[in-house]
């Protein structure tokens, strides 16, 4: 089952990946300066965070009924969650960037999401003395649907609750992806039986039940940039050590909500409501050589300042309530699993798992 989800989690990410050279992306923006790298950073990925937020948030549950003791049941699953048109672009005069960064084509001034079209414009960065010190294309769109899967391990507990672990150790994809792991701890209970009883099935043929579930996803990129061409450091307090640079992100997810389902021979229908939030970290860490001017005594060559951890972003990605329709199919130990859920980013889920 684990090596299922290694081969839909790495799936996911190279389709991700396809059209990203994290590289030259990241040598692009931090032309741009830590403040204007940040804003512009924050502008395109949005989108992936706001999508992750809500894809690894999804999945929990396909059923009301909890477990009886010592029961089990361990799913693989994989989300796509939707952008809507709204979050497919950005307008780079709204975003707060200096006038030291602007788009190159005054007319040009929509650029894509993460999520967007593949028509990116180009930006002009200028010094303190408004001289023209590089000018660079913005990252085009990848993807209009974010991925994320989930395996997850559920067993039955006392009292009519099931407890969910959800654990993916840290897996390397490679030099140009990065390694990512991920963690998750949920409950469900099924209220219903504290107010009916044992005979709760009887009298009211549905089961009810909440839950609560937190997931933390990680990921470590290390990352080079290096120097301009023939560019020289500004004065001699600068650094030029840049082995240290690396992308370093943590999202931690909450999802709570009550869920209602009815078990019709082997197969059970269930619906949802809920409330999500997300909250995303992620930095550009280490020393990086930004152009910052021009040296008008030796041929104008450029010169760069050294910043250290040039980009940091942590904002709550996703805050919202939600409503979910799915259902699980049981034939004999297998699973089958399918929702669809509406929020601020509409999604839908699918999977496949065993258990008792």
């Amino acid at each position: 089952m684990m090596k299922i989800f290694k081969t839909t989690f790495v799936a996911c990410m190279l389709l991700l990946c396809t059209k990203i050279q994290a590289q030259d992306y990241i040598s692009a923006l931090v032309k741009s300066g830590p403040a204007d790298a940040t804003k512009l950073a924050n502008a395109y990925l949005e989108p992936l965070f706001k999508g992750f937020g809500n894809g690894i948030n999804s999945g929990w549950n396909n059923t009301a009924k909890t477990k009886s003791l010592l029961g089990f049941d361990l799913h693989v699953s994989a989300s796509a969650v939707f952008v809507p048109s709204a979050d497919k672009s950005f307008d780079l005069t709204q975003i707060g960037l200096s006038n030291n960064v602007r788009p190159t084509d005054a007319s040009r001034t929509i650029a894509p999401t993460i999520a967007g079209a593949d028509n990116a414009p180009q930006i002009s960065v200028y010094d303190n003395n408004n001289r023209n010190i590089g000018t660079f294309r913005l990252p085009s769109g990848v993807l209009p649907a974010i991925p994320a899967p989930q395996v997850q391990l559920t067993a039955g507990l006392v009292y009519h609750t099931d407890a969910t672990l959800r654990y993916m150790p840290a897996i390397n994809f490679g030099s140009n992806v990065g390694s990512v792991s991920m963690i998750g701890f949920g409950l469900k209970h099924n209220i219903l039986q504290d107010f009916v009883g044992k005979t709760a099935d009887k009298i009211i043929p549905l089961d009810l039940a909440i839950s609560a579930g937190f997931t933390q996803l990680k990921y470590h990129l290390d990352v080079s940039v290096q120097p301009d061409q023939s560019a020289q450091p500004k004065d001699n307090q600068q650094s030029t050590d840049f082995s240290n640079q690396r992308i370093s992100g943590k999202l931690n997810a909450f999802n709570a909500e009550l869920i209602v389902s009815k078990k019709i021979l082997f197969f059970t229908p269930f619906a949802s409501v809920g409330y999500l939030t997300s909250n995303t970290n992620l930095g550009l860490l280490g020393n990086f050589p930004i152009t910052t001017g021009i040296n008008n005594i030796v041929q104008q060559q450029p010169t760069y300042t050294t910043f250290t951890n040039p980009v940091s972003i942590k904002e709550r990605s996703v805050n919202n309530v939600k409503a979910s329709l799915g259902f699980q199919m049981n034939l004999a130990f297998f699973r089958l699993y399918a929702s669809y859920t509406a929020s601020q980013y509409q999604s839908v889920n699918a999977g496949v798992g065993f258990g008792l």
